[in-house]
């Protein structure tokens, strides 16, 4: 089997993880600061521009610009709808950077966004938000965003590692510093070793490890398992958000779990249950437009009533709206609806709150740094920015807005540093054992393990918690994660093994579920995406505090820290006295 000697080894500057929105952002940021020479490589699980969250991103990007709207708003949305466990100088941050970068998108990166008549950006409506600010193409902005940030990209000289799956975060001997990051190259089995200066992890969340998920199914969270094994420390896990509205196909389509856009509820969109009765203003005063975490619990809530087996979900109903308006407005969510055989525009479509995105992540300050020196986090990967609940929109400014402020910082940051680290070869070595351990078993199938971890999460780990079910969770997912140490890889060849990236992933996914799990038994109240049955009260808003989950030496442990309240305090606001409550008309 593979040694410490069969290891590729590759020097650069500036390495970035990923080529989302957040990493795209970063290489053409640190481009423009770096010292003139400076080597910038872009390493991704797949392909440039066709892989990750930020190209399956639909509804839009939040921004302060236009309808009386304003950066103060948009922080109170924020914060508020956190519930007032965002990181503030970093939400204050996002909102202000978001006006910066939407200009950037458009006038550098060239970005075409919807217009209204007078050639102002057209902003459309999204839950739990004061104003209409989310800027949009169509129903997949996205697409837009990534299609010409690759372009961008790709015409610069940036070197490209394409299917190269990062492993392990290297450390340096005394752990005070990281001093590269192993790999797998997918395309020939073999392992590299990438020596950097300053490293960018923006690998994206992807919480698949529940039965219904948004993200492909190689979005597993192998960025916060490898920062986890680092010892690095990680804020709020216990902050899964179910995007409330996931199409329900069936078993037998990967089309189950896909996002039903938010802007589908912001422009009227019904959720009605099984006896065909709307039921969203029972839960709350919103109705429809309440944020997802709310949103998400009413629609599990009347799953749970239900006892209809041949319906598992509720319905979104459009069809009040005009087919002919909704299939206008909304023709990507109509043909994907389509294609799996229900009318959007005209009939109602029947959906199921589906993990959708992670507010949980490492802890680093407003520039990205973290506690290791030369490793930056932005992104999904990065915790502490949306707090207990990510308004719909935020998810691809925070990408962008941090992506760019993180290659900015390298760019800078690279200037004082001196030559390339050298790695500790012990834990080089460990990482290496770590990834060859299923290619010295017998094979045997990694899928129905996943699948069985899928429903432990679903069940006990899911949209509402309570600690006897978060404590069989625990037990569940040791079940598999030990399970999995028994199930092997043939080992003939690795290129473009797919199981061998199987077992990996579901690894990683194991080693975050654990964490998620903990996270939500340290948390004995309800905020945002975490709700227990056991403790519904959300706790005082004052004495807010955040979960740190950390494995320095040995078994995860979660302790709490108290939020920060360094620009407002709850029952207080930055908003200018006699503003109005909402910007948005009634519903």
């Amino acid at each position: 089997m593979f040694t410490v000697k069969d290891i590729d080894r590759h020097d650069t500057d500036i390495l970035i993880l990923g080529t989302g929105g957040a990493g795209l952002f970063a290489a053409l940021h640190a481009l423009q600061t770096a010292p003139e020479g400076t080597k910038v490589t872009i390493a991704v699980k797949g392909l440039i521009g066709k892989c990750g969250c930020t190209r399956m991103v639909q509804g839009g990007y939040n921004v302060a610009v236009g309808g009386g709207d304003s950066v103060e708003r948009h922080f109170m949305d924020t914060v508020q709808g956190g519930k007032w466990l965002p990181n503030q100088d970093m939400a204050w941050r996002l909102c202000e950077q978001a006006v910066v970068r939407i200009r950037e998108l458009e006038n550098e990166i060239g970005c075409f966004f919807d217009r209204n008549a007078d050639g102002t950006l057209h902003q459309k409506a999204f839950a739990g938000q004061t104003a209409d600010r989310t800027v949009h193409k169509g129903d997949l902005t996205g697409i837009e965003i990534i299609n010409r940030l690759m372009e961008q990209v790709l015409s610069r000289p940036v070197e490209k590692l394409q299917e190269h799956r990062a492993i392990g975060l290297i450390p340096t001997k005394d752990g005070s510093a990281l001093a590269g990051v192993l790999m797998i190259d997918m395309r020939t089995g073999r392992f590299r070793f990438v020596r950097a200066k300053t490293v960018l992890m923006a690998t994206g969340g992807g919480p698949t490890m529940y039965k219904y998920h948004t993200p492909s199914g190689d979005k597993t969270m192998d960025g916060l398992a490898m920062a986890l094994r680092a010892g690095l420390p990680l804020r709020d896990m216990e902050m899964v958000q179910f995007h409330p509205t996931g199409l329900l196909a069936g078993d037998h389509t990967r089309m189950t779990g896909t996002v039903l856009e938010e802007g589908l509820r912001g422009a009227g969109g019904q959720l009605v249950n099984h006896s065909g009765q709307r039921f969203m203003f029972d839960y709350d005063a919103k109705g429809e437009r309440a944020t997802r975490d709310v949103v998400s619990r009413g629609i599990y809530s009347e799953m749970r009533k239900n006892n209809n087996p041949e319906q598992e979900g509720v319905f979104i109903s459009m069809a009040h709206l005009g087919p002919d308006f909704v299939a206008k407005k909304f023709k990507g969510m109509v043909e994907r609806c389509a294609d799996c055989g229900f009318d959007l525009a005209g009939g109602k479509v029947e959906v199921v709150p589906t993990a959708h995105y992670f507010m949980g992540g490492v802890v680093v300050d407003v520039d990205t740094r973290t506690a290791m020196e030369g490793l930056y986090v932005a992104g999904e990967d990065a915790g502490g920015a949306h707090g207990s609940n990510r308004l719909g929109g935020n998810g691809v400014a925070n990408s962008t807005v941090y992506g760019g402020i993180a290659g900015d910082v390298m760019g800078m940051d690279i200037r004082n540093m001196g030559a390339l680290r050298d790695a500790d070869e012990a834990v080089l070595e460990a990482e290496l054992a770590r990834a060859c351990h299923p290619l010295t078993c017998a094979p045997e199938l990694v899928l129905p393990l996943r699948q069985q971890l899928q429903e432990v999460m679903w069940d006990e780990v899911g949209v509402m918690r309570h600690e006897a079910g978060l404590q069989r969770g625990l037990s569940g997912i040791a079940q598999v994660s030990d399970a999995l140490m028994d199930v092997g890889v043939a080992p003939d060849n690795l290129a473009f093994n797919l199981t061998w990236h199987d077992w990996l992933n579901l690894r990683s996914l194991c080693d975050i579920s654990e964490v998620i799990a903990k996270a939500a038994l340290a948390r004995d109240n309800s905020r945002g995406a975490h709700y227990r049955e056991d403790y519904p009260d959300p706790g005082a808003m004052e004495d807010s505090y955040f979960t740190v989950a950390q494995a320095k030496t040995g078994p995860v442990e979660v302790t709490r820290e108290p939020v920060q309240f360094t620009i407002v305090r709850p029952g207080e606001t930055v908003l200018p006295d006699g503003s109005p409550e909402t910007l948005v008309a009634a519903q």
